[in-house]
């Protein structure tokens, strides 16, 4: 069984030799790709004790991105219902999560994985603590839209 709240920093925190094996679903990263590595290295530049980003901070920064641009394409701000509804209209392709939406109950829809805690002698330094197991898509990773029960659906 997967951890649902095991991030980076609980490995940080933890160690490599306890945390090794611990199954983590994480929809970020920051050693996934070319993208989310030049993100982290930005974060950890900036931040006072050089940690590596979590997804949680990945996607606070992937959602000021997506409200700024559906700010732009709108050419306002003032509007909080339009800028909310554009941003629903607009994919949510970013460098840290990939290609994504915003459904009508405001999930944010994207691919989530999952990671193993790598062993001790599997990292390569400070912060490579996981390696990926598998992939579950998008469209796959969340509870069905029909299924919510969310008021701001209408039936």
């Amino acid at each position: 069984m997967p951890g649902f709240v095991f991030q980076i920093n609980n490995v940080q925190a933890l160690g490599l030799a306890a945390s090794q094996g611990v199954l983590a679903l994480m929809p970020f990263y920051w050693d996934q790709n070319d993208a989310s590595r030049a993100f982290a290295k930005r974060f950890q530049d900036k931040h006072p004790r050089k940690i590596m980003p979590n997804d949680m901070q990945a996607g606070v920064y992937a959602a000021t991105a997506h409200y700024l641009k559906a700010v732009a394409a709108l050419k306002n701000g003032r509007d909080g219902k339009a800028v909310v509804a554009k941003m629903k209209e607009m994919p949510t392709s970013d460098p840290l999560f990939g290609d994504g939406t915003i459904r009508a109950d405001g999930r944010k829809i994207h691919a989530v994985h999952l990671y193993e805690t790598k062993k001790p002698a599997e990292s390569k330094g400070e912060w490579d603590y996981f390696k990926l197991i598998s992939t579950v898509p998008a469209d796959q990773a969340f509870r069905p839209l029909a299924d919510g029960g969310c008021a701001l659906v209408k039936g």
